[in-house]
């Protein structure tokens, strides 16, 4: 089949409007207060690796040279990224199966023990080698998991949303995956602030690490109040003792997984040079302190989780496809700016940059989030929306802080990451207005 003739299958496939409710319901805000919960903790527990990446180079990759103890740190980072798309696969195909709640249940519960037991590992001076092979087991498991939990919660949430607000509910969601970095961040600012540098890298380090366990017993807590949704249950009904979510999922939606791939992949890239790079970027080639490369990047993303929900509710009122366009066109502009200004060894152009940088991933991430399960039915969404968006993370997401390390060591180029990231923009654009990628504003089914 060519593309021509799939993507004019899916101009072509019939979609329904509804009347947009006018109020939420209990049931409702308690699904959007889960799954943003949901979505916090997945992502503080990803990004804690992050903004320690220094202190893991130390301790667990130590006695080699800076430069590649830090890349071995970012590829061990990216592994959890490789397996994230298996995950998908199984606890995408068994919510399509069993529903979302029991699936998330699972999901949260995996992410916040593996992220504890890493503030449990001994370090290098102490096991040896069994320390790195240790940390790579937990991120695996931390990788499969999120696999499941990444597209299961915004799923979850645009299933119960009012059909008129889905940019914003689902942009609320997405919102609370930049608040982890500025707590987590401010955390570990504090803690390294208050202690000396031998008790923070003994122990103090492990504090955040710890904390992930009863935060995703809490969240568990609060999914237990929730239930499936009416488009969730009146699927299931017209389902078949032999249906197969899996291949359902490619024998239908091929092209759509593969428009989802690339355009979850640009902001995936965005927000891991944001949330998981900026910081030990800004200490390595910016020449600041960790306490000020801390504060920068705290102060960007929670300026992230500010803009995001508004570009959602832009996208209720144009769609979400004028949001992609505007967007990736602003990052391909933008890049290389604001990858000058933030390694410019200046803490206000460093904020600045960082800020400059959100505004544009705001604008792309108001199309996106809703987009990336908007466009999929609800028997098949989980499945074909956690494939592709794990993909999109694998490919794009995870790789982003171990290329942009590599770049700068082999270019010498501070700015070099904006490059890539500006490419990336452009190849985005170009896919989303040459391969007649869909509305689906008001999609309902």
């Amino acid at each position: 089949m060519t593309m021509s003739n799939v993507t004019a299958d899916i101009q072509t496939t019939p979609t329904t409007t509804e009347p947009p409710r006018k109020a939420s319901s209990d049931l409702q805000r308690r699904v959007l207060l889960g799954g943003s919960i949901g979505q916090f903790i997945e992502f503080y527990d990803f990004t804690l690796y992050g903004l320690t990446a220094v202190i893991f180079s130390q301790l667990f990759f130590p006695n080699s040279d800076p430069v590649f103890a830090l890349l071995a740190t970012f590829a061990t980072f990216g592994f959890a990224f490789v397996i994230r798309p298996l995950g998908g696969l199984f606890f995408g195909s068994l919510g399509d199966r069993i529903g979302r709640r029991k699936v998330l249940a699972i999901t949260l519960l995996s992410i916040g023990g593996a992220t504890a037991a890493m503030g449990l590992l001994p370090t290098f001076d102490q096991i040896g080698l069994w320390a790195p092979a240790l940390l790579l087991i937990l991120r695996l498991v931390q990788g499969f998991s999120a696999g499941g939990e990444s597209v299961g919660a915004p799923s979850f949430v645009f299933e119960h949303a009012p059909v008129n607000r889905r940019g914003l509910w689902l942009n609320l969601t997405i919102a609370a995956t930049a608040l982890p970095s500025v707590f987590a961040g401010t955390m570990i600012l504090i803690l390294s602030q208050s202690m000396s540098d031998d008790s923070f890298m003994a122990w103090g380090w492990r504090l955040p690490f710890l904390l992930a366990l009863p935060l995703a017993l809490f969240g568990v807590w609060i999914r237990t109040r929730t239930e499936e949704s009416k488009s969730f249950t009146d699927a299931q009904a017209t389902k078949t003792k032999e249906f197969s979510p899996v291949r359902e999922s490619f024998r239908q939606n091929k092209l759509r997984m593969v428009q989802v791939i690339f355009v979850m992949g640009l902001t995936a890239m965005g927000f891991y040079f944001l949330s998981a790079y900026f910081v030990s970027y800004v200490q390595t080639t910016g020449n600041l302190s960790r306490e000020q490369s801390l504060l920068a990047n705290a102060a960007a993303l929670a300026l992230y989780a500010v803009l995001l929900p508004l570009g959602g509710r832009l996208s209720d009122k144009v769609g979400r496809k004028p949001m992609l366009i505007a967007g990736s066109a602003a990052i391909a502009i933008f890049s290389v700016p604001c990858f000058m200004l933030v390694t410019s060894g200046s803490l206000p152009l460093a904020l600045l940059g960082q800020a400059l940088f959100v505004i544009p991933l705001c604008i792309y991430g108001g199309g996106c989030y809703t987009f990336f399960v908007e466009i999929f039915t609800t028997k098949t969404r989980f499945t074909s929306a956690a494939v592709s968006y794990n993909v999109a993370y694998a490919v794009f997401g995870g790789t982003a802080p171990l290329i942009g390390t590599a770049l700068v060591a082999g270019t010498g180029v501070p700015a070099a990451p904006g490059y890539y990231m500006a490419a990336a923009a452009v190849t985005v654009l170009l896919l989303v207005t040459l391969t007649k990628v869909p509305e689906t504003h008001g999609r309902v089914g």
